[in-house]
């Protein structure tokens, strides 16, 4: 199963290990400090994995970072030069693009009220860096666990916040008698908001993903694609 660690020195792993036998690594770069590091490592630890006897080794790269490099072009600056490091490594490990097990980077990243969504775009794309996007935050994810929801936000989290503190049930994910959310608790993402839910959510998102397209994607609200990190990145299919 995949696993979540901070940053560590790639150069020195798996040295023993023939290129076809080593784990695929994975280096993220999240926007939220707490939310999308809890969601990862729920998937990471509970997802179902698409290929059974390989493993995947997921790295959250900035859990310490302050919270001015956690915009999207920030991120997608570090993970460019990240990248290079992992390349690097991946080409002197004898690993090909294109082998299952070739690295890869990802920026977890929101719409919010950033201005620099498309230059982000255009750089992680020129740099080979992945990109999970949502519109208008990962909230919108995370509510398509409880419900479909295509209508647009105006680009306001807040409102996709406050229905997924609504839906029934929710509350008590973080105890048996919590009645009401604090905005900083609904940060933390807990198991019963996730397991059993990801089929649904996976496929509510592609149906709100048809019709968004164009250079801009500030304009694609609501939007989220965190399903292709989760399957693509983790080799996830369900949890």
């Amino acid at each position: 199963m995949a696993r979540v660690k901070g940053r560590d020195d790639i150069t020195s792993r798996h040295k023993r290990l023939r290129p076809e036998d080593r784990p695929r690594e994975v280096y993220v770069f999240t926007e939220g400090e707490v939310t999308e590091p809890g969601f990862i490592e729920f998937v990471t630890g509970h997802g179902t994995r698409g290929q059974q006897g390989r493993t995947v080794n997921c790295f959250v790269e900035n859990l310490t970072a302050p919270s001015k490099r956690r915009k999207p072009l920030p991120l997608v600056e570090e993970a460019i030069a990240k990248w290079a490091e992992v390349e690097a490594a991946a080409k002197k490990a004898k690993l090909r693009p294109g082998d299952w097990n070739w690295p890869q980077v990802w920026c977890l990243f929101d719409r919010d009220q950033h201005e620099d969504i498309p230059t982000a775009f255009a750089r992680a794309k020129r740099a080979k860096i992945h990109v999970a996007y949502s519109h208008p935050c990962f909230e919108l994810w995370r509510l398509l666990h409880y419900q479909n929801y295509s209508s647009t936000f105006g680009g306001v989290c807040d409102r996709a916040a406050g229905l997924l503190k609504n839906k029934p049930g929710f509350p008590q994910t973080y105890g048996p008698t919590i009645r009401t959310v604090s905005p900083e608790l609904a940060k933390r993402v807990m198991a019963d908001q996730l397991r059993g839910r990801y089929k649904k959510a996976r496929q509510y998102a592609q149906q709100i993903n048809a019709d968004r397209s164009g250079p801009d994607q500030t304009r694609w609200d609501p939007y989220t694609d965190v399903w292709s990190f989760v399957e693509d990145g983790l080799d996830v299919v369900d949890y």
